[in-house]
């Protein structure tokens, strides 16, 4: 995925009716922001656009990300548990609202920039596509089964503000948003502070949440978790994730990079192994994992098929790639309904 921005000249400063503003915003991240935060302006888009007057350009992605008809999907798509009945489980927005108010709590300490921050976070899960971790796992499957190039979700998070949301058209979003919301997760750490802050800060976040959305379910027990790693963070989610805000912004004050102790680092990463062995990928996880697979590969055949009636929303992809935006916006229960109304007899719905 390119991530420059091929022919864009930046908006100048100064440029449009926001003059005023931008003066008096830069003027404030002078005096307030760290050396090493990234600054609000030039815009750097691949459409270059007139400034805002009231908005910072960050600001705008934040809004536009935040009304986008994926950023709504995000509120029936799983966390953990499987179009849940239960009105307490997390949902990928409950948990994209929760990781992006800690990221910007943790900018702000840092004296980083906050609109950044909050624009990566909230869009950094809108390609996840339905059911979870096995969802992810079965559409990269079913794409490298027909010659496709299989699917990552933050990949396609980074597609879907890029082409697919707004009928084809993409956000038009900052680089510095853009290449955060690609590298909060894989081999390569964001180039700016604050698309690192949510790469740390999501796993801080959902495995901690996921922790208690586990025990409310009974999949775990407070004697199951790990008593070392209980015991050096903190007995609640709360406690926990305040041990590793506190950690993180010791760590990183005054640094070129955001960092954990290691101690503190290694300790997340041991409950995040115990949350893949026992919930994610574990036993009840498992129970689901060859029926997610079943209806994520008899969709996708189902639509290879028949991929005249897709979509157009990006002409110069292939069947394989339309299919998988397809899929990959579903929610949990449009994807099952769906399932139901081409595979399951009438009679048998009940």
């Amino acid at each position: 995925m390119n991530l420059a921005s091929p022919g864009a000249a930046p908006e100048r400063p100064g440029d449009g009716p926001g003059g005023e503003f931008e003066k008096s915003t830069r003027e404030r991240e002078e005096l307030l922001l760290g050396s090493h935060a990234v600054r609000s302006y030039p815009a750097d888009r691949a459409e270059p656009e007139a400034d805002s007057k009231w908005r910072t350009p960050f600001q705008r992605d934040r809004d536009r990300i935040v009304h986008s008809k994926s950023f709504r999907r995000l509120m029936h798509k799983t966390q953990v548990f499987i179009a849940p009945e239960g009105d307490h489980y997390r949902t990928r927005l409950t948990h994209t609202l929760e990781a992006t108010g800690i990221a910007r709590t943790v900018a702000r300490a840092l004296k980083l920039n906050e609109d950044l921050t909050e624009a990566i976070g909230l869009a950094h899960d809108l390609g996840h596509p339905p059911f979870g971790h096995i969802g992810e796992q079965a559409l990269d499957e079913a794409s490298k089964a027909h010659g496709g190039p299989g699917f990552k979700h933050n990949v396609h998070s980074l597609r879907v503000v890029d082409v697919l949301e707004r009928e084809g058209r993409g956000l038009n979003l900052n680089q510095p948003v853009r290449e955060g919301i690609l590298k909060h997760t894989g081999p390569e750490k964001s180039a700016s502070l604050e698309g690192q802050i949510v790469r740390l800060v999501d796993r801080v976040a959902y495995i901690n949440h996921d922790i208690d959305d586990a025990l409310r379910a009974g999949i775990l027990r407070q004697e199951d978790l790990p008593a070392d790693e209980i015991e050096m963070l903190g007995p609640t989610g709360a406690s926990r994730i305040d041990s590793l805000v506190k950690d993180i912004v010791r760590q990183s004050t005054d640094a070129d990079e955001i960092m954990q102790s290691e101690h503190m680092g290694m300790a997340m990463l041991r409950l995040r192994k115990f949350m893949f062995d026992n919930v994610y990928l574990g036993g009840e996880a498992r129970k689901d994992h060859d029926r997610v697979h079943g209806v994520i590969r008899a969709l996708f055949e189902h639509y290879l098929q028949r991929i005249d009636e897709l979509p157009p929303l990006d002409p110069e992809a292939d069947s394989i790639q339309r299919v998988t935006d397809l899929l990959a916006g579903m929610t949990d229960r449009y994807c099952i309904a769906d399932y139901t109304a081409i595979y399951v007899p009438e009679g048998s719905r009940f």
